[in-house]
């Protein structure tokens, strides 16, 4: 279970760090710039801890894939991006991949 949560906060250090890379205006920002560096450094971290014992597929895919949908959320909320239906419907299917992977795949350490 502590697997899972370091790949909780390497999935959310990489929103945090991906979501502060546009207010870093090309890293001429020095507070963005920062987070973006710390927060991927300690994503990176808290993802190699979480390969331990979850599969690389398996943690990557949950990571890119939850990252994903997190980081288009952040996007609308804080930067007004919108989304048109087919990018909603492949971050849906995202969604759905990871679940598949979690419920139904041996592959996945629980």
């Amino acid at each position: 279970m502590k697997n899972w949560l370091f790949l909780t906060v390497a999935i959310a250090s990489e929103v945090v760090a991906t979501t502060a890379l546009k207010s870093s205006e090309g890293f001429t920002r020095f507070l963005p710039s920062l987070l973006v560096v710390v927060g991927y450094g300690v994503a990176f971290y808290a993802l190699s801890l979480t390969l331990r014992t979850i599969p690389l597929g398996v943690a990557y895919a949950v990571w890119s894939g939850l990252g994903i949908v997190a980081v288009s959320v952040l996007a609308l909320m804080l930067y007004g991006q919108k989304l048109d239906m087919p990018a909603i419907i492949g971050i849906a299917l995202i969604v759905l991949g990871v679940i598949v992977i979690n419920v139904f795949s041996n592959t996945s350490a629980h």
